[in-house]
């Protein structure tokens, strides 16, 4: 996934209007408007890093003069103690961006971390590990981009993607078959349908009418290895419900070809990095 630079400048301006508003109390008042100084991030953990990028465009926004020293990319690992970069700016800019960009670092390396770990706990399995749109409203498009920096690949984006029949949608409408159906005599040819199933009997049936991916919802692991066997390959196969980093090896051990983990984005640790003035 690539931001677009509307997009990053749209939610960092909207970020720093929260939490500004008209005025820093403190730094307009304490800091003459012409210092300049140097600050760095220090990671105070290991994992992965993402957003750095978007955090030197907090600063940039609010000082145009502001320049960069980058010493680790989004992508690559970081250890605790690491210094991942330097900025000099005006000291008020410093001020002012330091706690918004400081969020965004910190919540899409966690992101990035805690997809980066599932995606090795699956290694040599056929599986990937893909998001879910149990996302931070209006974060969106951040949180999705630091899953693939992790290592991970994006679910549907929104619900123009894909038409995903989920227990709701069936309690709604009826069955899978009478649902599927309707769908496709609406649909275009390029929207894939997917439908969430619960039983093995639920399973079946969605195979039988043809559909394009199939969610296992809340299986157990034997369960879900049963249905990459009477799938045989027919439909794609996502697991989801439940999933931890304890048990995702064997969830990726059935046979199925995606894990999605709504964890991922909607209650993610923070990763801890710290911004500290240059002496």
């Amino acid at each position: 996934m690539v931001l677009m630079p509307f997009q990053i400048d749209d939610m960092i301006k909207n970020a720093l209007a929260e939490d500004i508003n008209y005025i820093d109390a403190a730094t307009d008042n304490l800091i003459d408007e012409s210092k300049t100084d140097t600050a760095e991030y220090a990671a105070k953990a290991d994992g992965v890093l993402c957003g750095i990028d978007i955090a030197q465009r907090v600063f940039t926004l609010l000082d145009p003069d502001a320049s960069f020293k980058i010493y680790i990319r989004d992508g690559e690992s970081v250890k605790k103690g690491d210094i991942i970069a330097e900025m000099t700016a005006h000291t008020r800019a410093l001020l002012k961006g330091e706690r918004t960009a400081l969020n965004i670092l910190q919540h899409l390396s966690g992101i990035a971390s805690a997809t980066n770990r599932c995606v090795r706990l699956i290694e040599g399995t056929n599986a990937s590990i893909a998001d879910t749109r149990k996302t931070l409203p209006g974060l969106r498009a951040f949180q999705k981009y630091a899953v693939t920096v992790g290592g991970g690949k994006n679910h549907r984006y929104n619900l123009s993607d894909c038409a995903m029949l989920k227990d709701t949608h069936l309690d709604a409408y009826g069955s899978i078959t009478g649902a599927v159906e309707a769908l496709r005599k609406k649909l275009g040819h390029t929207v894939k349908i997917e439908v969430e199933v619960e039983t093995l009997d639920a399973l079946k049936e969605a195979l039988a009418v043809g559909c394009d991916i199939i969610m296992l919802d809340n299986m157990s692991c034997e369960l879900m290895a049963e249905a990459v066997r009477l799938t045989d390959g027919r439909a794609l196969l996502e697991a989801s419900g439940n999933v931890t980093e304890e048990n995702i090896a064997a969830v990726a051990a059935s046979g199925v070809d995606i894990i999605s983990l709504g964890a991922l984005t909607h209650s993610v640790k923070a990763f801890d990095i710290s911004m500290k003035m240059k002496k």
